[in-house]
């Protein structure tokens, strides 16, 4: 290996080290919110609605808003919202009832983390 192919590979693994140190110091564990339960379209709170994944005050402020002129009779009505779409409802889906309690609950989980290699390019022949 000549001198300078040896310096390039000893600054590769240099910035591998120092950049895997610097990241594994500083890093926090990961989360991510896990949900639980059921809102009850046509009894829960702005707050209440609030803990929806991806909904957020204005948003649960347009349901209670809507539902204040007309109840919810079914779940999918709910795309009728300003801001629902599709999407956005088959996302929340698991989450909406009519009947009962509000139940749900938005907890943070860790995040487990799978092995993380790293690999070196294979040296410069001469």
């Amino acid at each position: 290996m000549s001198g300078r192919a040896r310096g390039m590979w000893a600054a590769a693994v240099l910035g591998l080290v120092l950049l895997g140190a610097g990241s594994a110091g500083a890093a926090s564990p990961k989360t991510r919110t896990q949900y639980t339960g059921v809102v009850n379209l046509n009894e829960a709170t702005v707050a209440q609605l609030d803990l929806l994944p991806g909904v957020g005050p204005k948003a649960a402020q347009r349901i209670v808003t809507w539902r204040e002129k007309r109840a919810f009779k079914r779940i999918e009505e709910l795309v009728r919202v300003k801001g629902f779409g599709k999407k956005q409802f088959l996302k929340l889906k698991p989450y909406l009832t009519l009947q009962g309690p509000t139940t749900l609950k938005a907890e943070k989980a860790l995040v487990q983390m799978g092995e993380v290699r790293v690999t070196a390019p294979a040296p410069a022949k001469p």
